[in-house]
C-alpha cells in the first residue's frame, strides 16, 4: 500500500487563484511543502511549540513547517492566502484549536481528514474566567475560556508528541516506525525535563508567581506554583485599571518579589506593577515564537532558562 501522500491529488488551495497564483504559493512562516513531493511527509505546523514538536517527532522523515513566522505573536497572527495553500497542500497539518481563530477556518475549509488537533491529547482542562489572573479546574468554571497553553507541561507535551506520532504514521506508514520511536526519545527527554522542574522548584520561599498574562496555568499546575496573571489569556489584552490594581494588591500582601515579563509583547504591563510595589522584573518565556530576545534556541532550552528565572524569581534553593 503506497503512503497516502503518494497518492492523493494536490489541488491548490481556492485562495491562490487569480494574481497570487502568477507568483506561486509559498507560505511565509515555513518551507513550501511542495518540496516534499519527493517522497518525504509535508508537515505543516500552525506556530512554534507545534512546529518543534513535530520536527522531534519527524526527524529525518519528514519536512516540517510553521504558518507563524517567527517573532510573530500567535494569538493574533492573520494567515496569508499562500498559508492557506500551505494548509490544503500539506500531508499532516498540526494545530490547537481555539487557539489561533485564522488556523481553525483554514483547517476546517481546507484540511479534512489530515489535520490533527493537538487539543485532543493535550487534555486542556484549565479553565479561565475574564477578570481572574488564575486557571482553575475547569469544570468549577461555568462559561469560562479554556486555557489552550499546554506546552509548559513537559509531560503534556510528552502526550501530543505520542498522538502525533500515531497520526504521522497514519499518514505515512512505511516511516511509522520511525515516528513512534522518536516520540519514546522525545518523551524520555521531557521526563528529564519534568524531573527537573520538579527538583528545581520543590523549596521556594514563594509559590505565587505573577505574570503579564495567564500563560502559565499548566505550568503552575504541574510544579504546585499558583499563578496570578496580570492580563488574560491573549498577551496582547491590555488590563482594565481594576485589573492592575488587584494585581498590585496581591503582590504587596503576599509580598511577591518578581514580576515576570515575556517575549512577544510590551514588558511594560509587567514593570508598571513592578514600579508600584517595589518588585524586580525578569523574564519568563510563554515560548509562543522565537526571538532575538530569546533565552535559547530551541523548546528545550528556553524551558530551562525559565526554570533558572523562576528559581531565581521565587527564591528557591
Amino acid at each position: 500500500m503506497l503512503p497516502a501522500r503518494l497518492v492523493r491529488t494536490r489541488l491548490p488551495a481556492l485562495a491562490c487563484l487569480g494574481a497570487l497564483t502568477l507568483a506561486g504559493c509559498s507560505a511565509g512562516g515555513g518551507t513550501d511543502p511542495a518540496a516534499a513531493d519527493d517522497g518525504e511527509l509535508a508537515v505543516v505546523a500552525s506556530f512554534y511549540p507545534l512546529q518543534w514538536l513535530s520536527e522531534q517527532i519527524a526527524g529525518d522523515q519528514a519536512t516540517v513547517s510553521s504558518l507563524t513566522p517567527a517573532g510573530a505573536e500567535p494569538h493574533e497572527y492573520e494567515l496569508t492566502p499562500p498559508d492557506v495553500a500551505e494548509v490544503a497542500e500539506a500531508d499532516v497539518v498540526v494545530h490547537l484549536s481555539t487557539l489561533q481563530p485564522s488556523v481553525d477556518a483554514a483547517v476546517r475549509a481546507q484540511a479534512g481528514d489530515r489535520a490533527f488537533d493537538a487539543a485532543d491529547s493535550a487534555r486542556l482542562d484549565l479553565a479561565f474566567r475574564a477578570g481572574e489572573g488564575d486557571a482553575d479546574a475547569a469544570d468549577a468554571a461555568e462559561g469560562a475560556v479554556t486555557d489552550p497553553h499546554f506546552w509548559h507541561d513537559p509531560m503534556r507535551m510528552a502526550d501530543v508528541g505520542d498522538a502525533l506520532a500515531g497520526a504521522m504514521g497514519r499518514a505515512d506508514p512505511d516511516d511509522a516506525a520511525a515516528f513512534t520511536a522518536n516520540a519514546a526519545e522525545l518523551r524520555a527527554q521531557l521526563g528529564t525535563l519534568d524531573e527537573e522542574f520538579r527538583a528545581g522548584l520543590a523549596d521556594c520561599a514563594s509559590r505565587d508567581i505573577v505574570t503579564s498574562h495567564s500563560a502559565f496555568g499548566y505550568l503552575a499546575e504541574a510544579f504546585d506554583l499558583h499563578q496570578v496573571g496580570i492580563s488574560g489569556l491573549a498577551p496582547d489584552t491590555e488590563p482594565s485599571p481594576s485589573a492592575l490594581t488587584d494585581a498590585t494588591d496581591f503582590v504587596r500582601a503576599h509580598h511577591v518579589s518578581t514580576i515576570y515579563f515575556e517575549t512577544l509583547v510590551s514588558p511594560e504591563i509587567a514593570a508598571t506593577v513592578a514600579r508600584e510595589t517595589g518588585a524586580q522584573s525578569l523574564q519568563l518565556d510563554p515560548i509562543e515564537g522565537l526571538t532575538d530576545t530569546s533565552q535559547g534556541s530551541d523548546y528545550l532550552e528556553i524551558m530551562r532558562a525559565n526554570l533558572a528565572d523562576l528559581r531565581t524569581g521565587q527564591q528557591c534553593s
